[in-house]
């Protein structure tokens, strides 16, 4: 199947790009990477009169650095992050979460941005930056905007987008030295999208955790104080006590009724948790 036709703009700036879509109103889609609205143009289930291609905007291809965060440009691709062409917020961090993105092929164009706006709830970057307390940068014909993701994320496939509004930038908190974060995903084969995703940010000599499950078709489950799912407190065995019965009643609390898919999820934020610890434990022991 092919796409419907549509119209193609491709602007050089922020301004132009944002002028463009709030000009096409709900028949205008805007295109960073093209890995997520490509295959929905060829299925037809986009079918959009305008299509407003932003990779002519240099802008958005940006990285700075500010004091705890970085910033990243919405067109940085996963390729560029697991390559190491822009910096980390922590120790390898970033780079292995895109590394575990689909095939190298959609890595080389998928970018952030564009995965963030697409909101798929199994989506990598939208659980492991709502797991590190990423915040968003809107622009658009009202000026610019700010929103925690958590916030940008409204329901599957759905943004805090308004008519006219692009995401330009993902400002990320810069991990301590002292943390560590368990990332992992459940997928029937390399290259899907995940069925589960368990996320854990820990911080045992600050005694602070956050933590995350995903891909339940709904914006990821994201517990910002997570020592209630540890025993009550955060030290260097907090992943032995693990309270799966915790877990399985905040999935049950959040509507997702399958028994089985509550045990697939709470197994991925367990196995996350490990993972986190051993790597805590790991580079103690190189210390």
């Amino acid at each position: 199947m092919k796409p419907a036709p549509f119209r193609l703009e491709r602007p050089r700036d922020i301004a132009g790009a944002t002028a463009l879509l709030a000009t096409g109103g709900d028949g205008a889609k805007a295109m960073a990477g093209s890995q997520s609205l490509g295959p929905m143009l060829n299925l037809r289930l986009a079918t959009p009169d305008l299509i407003v291609d932003l990779t002519g905007i240099d802008a958005l291809r940006t990285v700075r650095e500010e004091p705890g965060h970085m910033v990243y440009g919405a067109l940085i691709t996963h390729a560029d992050v697991e390559d190491g062409r822009v910096p980390d917020v922590g120790a390898h961090i970033l780079r292995r979460v895109a590394a575990g993105i689909a095939y190298r092929a959609v890595r080389n164009r998928g970018t952030l941005g564009g995965s963030l706006a697409h909101a798929d709830p199994a989506a990598d970057w939208v659980n492991a930056l709502s797991a590190l307390g990423a915040e968003v940068e809107i622009a658009g014909p009202a000026g610019t905007r700010r929103l925690a993701l958590g916030a940008f994320l409204t329901g599957a496939l759905s943004t805090a987008l308004s008519a006219g509004e692009i995401l330009v930038a993902v400002r990320v908190p810069k991990v301590p030295a002292s943390a560590r974060f368990g990332y992992v995903k459940h997928c029937r084969k390399v290259g899907e999208f995940a069925h589960a995703v368990g996320a854990v940010l820990v911080d045992p000599e600050a005694g602070s955790c956050r933590a995350l499950m995903g891909a339940i078709d709904a914006p990821p489950l994201v517990f910002p104080d997570a020592a209630w799912l540890f025993g009550g407190r955060i030290d260097a065995g907090f992943a032995s006590r693990f309270d799966a019965t915790a877990a399985d009643a905040a999935l049950t609390a959040a509507g997702l009724d399958d028994a089985v898919d509550r045990h697939v999820h709470v197994e991925v934020l367990r196995r996350a948790a490990v993972q986190a610890a051993t790597l805590f434990t790991e580079t103690r022991s190189a210390a």
